[in-house]
């Protein structure tokens, strides 16, 4: 949107709970508000019970692994997430804990007049993986995402850091797209923890229709976009060599491992490619592999040259807000150069997890085409804000197991583009 208005919201933590905002066109004006503590803890007890493998019911999932089938099960059949008047009333709990009144009495404002501003959100490390795109009014059923479109702040240390190489949406958009799709795992066969994301892919799938759609832009290049998923060549070294090639988006769909939050070392979040155990690298060998950590990539920035726009499609690849010191995979893109950046807040499930649920369709490839269109849009969080006001409009319409927010909710979008960012 032209000349849209913007508010910085940021938390933080201190027994209670904290906010301050600031809308740009007044900067010098500050607001504030606090909530107590009691009521945030249950708000954020009740998504953890809520999310898939979080619970610790018998499909539990480790930090950043894909949920198993029964904790998809529960999240989707049973949890505040498996209906539309459970997921409203955990929304309302959100609002209701975490939401400054003066500031939504202002967004209400806006709304009536048809006017939808931008809000940049920095949550503290106690409520990263609020999903504040659904936060609800009361009575009315009207949600954030209806209101404004929502991203997240990235920390000042992070977006203002010295030495960083911005690389410009304007000046490198037409460069080639880079594309690690579900890559083979070394030493974990395609049913295991770190198997197959996507599962078996066709031509007809959601997902290849989109990449073929690429052809020309894509690297690896291919001749059948089949070609481009389950790949054993996509290893660090491949990626380092194809970004210092010059790129100007990078699209990972595949696993990520976090770090536990309670370990303050969000350096170790690890992304899972084709690399070997003899790979070099600061993470531990799991079984025939090196995953690349966090660690790597911050201090590498020169052998991996961040792209102006990234996505990190695998389970909580966005958990850098859940640390003190924000230095996961989503700050080591930042501080590789990228702009804006697409990740996740918490476990993803696949389609077959889903299926298994009672869903149909192909949710997951859906979320994955959706979120790599909004990137080659001049404004993606817009995009990205336009995708999440359809899926909600459909679990409005059926409440069906493949519309639930567990999904399409768990994305979150860092934006440090000048136009957005304060100084």
């Amino acid at each position: 949107m032209v000349n849209q208005p913007t508010v910085l919201l940021r938390y933080a933590d201190a027994g209670h709970l904290y906010a301050s905002w600031r809308w740009t066109d007044s900067l010098h004006t500050a607001e504030a508000a606090y909530f107590p503590q009691d009521g945030v803890d249950a708000a954020v007890g009740a998504l953890t019970a809520a999310l898939p493998g979080l619970g610790g019911g018998p499909g539990a999932a480790g930090p950043g692994e894909l949920a198993g089938i029964d904790g998809v099960e529960a999240a989707l059949t049973t949890g505040a997430f498996s209906g539309y008047e459970s997921e409203l009333a955990l929304a309302r709990q959100f609002t209701r804990a975490l939401l400054p009144p003066g500031l939504a009495v202002r967004l209400d404002e806006m709304y009536a007049a048809g006017i939808r501003p931008r809000l940049r959100i920095q949550p503290s490390p106690r409520i990263a993986q609020i999903p504040w795109e659904l936060l609800a009014t009361e009575p009315e059923d009207i949600r954030l995402i209806e209101i404004a479109d929502v991203s997240v702040l990235a920390p000042a240390g992070v977006a203002h850091a010295p030495g960083r190489k911005v690389r410009e949406w304007a000046s490198s958009r037409e460069l080639p797209i880079v594309a690690v799709l579900d890559p083979r795992v070394p030493g974990f066969r395609a049913d295991s923890r770190l198997g197959s994301v996507l599962g078996r892919m066709n031509g007809e799938a959601p997902l290849a229709v989109h990449v073929a759609g690429l052809a020309g832009r894509l690297r690896p290049a291919v001749s059948d976009p089949v070609q481009a998923f389950r790949r054993t060549d996509v290893d660090r070294d491949w990626l380092g060599g194809v970004l210092r090639g010059g790129a100007g988006r990078l699209l990972y769909v595949g696993h990520a491992t976090a770090a536990v939050p309670e370990s303050g070392e969000g350096e170790h979040a690890q992304l899972h490619l084709a690399c070997t155990a003899e790979t070099e690298g600061f993470a531990p060998v799991l079984r025939g592999h090196r995953p690349l950590s966090a660690k790597d990539l911050l201090l590498g920035t020169d052998r991996y040259p961040m792209p102006s726009r990234v996505a990190l499609i695998a389970c909580e690849s966005g958990g850098d807000l859940r640390f003190t010191e924000t230095l996961g995979l989503a700050s080591a893109a930042i501080l590789g150069g990228a702009e804006l950046v697409t990740a996740t807040r918490w476990t993803l499930a696949t389609d077959f997890a889903v299926e298994r649920a009672g869903g149909a369709g192909r949710p997951l490839q859906d979320a994955v085409v959706a979120v790599d269109s909004a990137h080659d849009a001049e404004d993606p969080v817009e995009a990205l804000g336009a995708w999440q006001r359809s899926r909600l409009a459909a679990w409005r319409a059926g409440g069906s197991v493949a519309d639930s927010p567990v999904l399409w909710s768990a994305f979150s979008t860092f934006d440090t583009s000048p136009a957005v960012m304060p100084g």
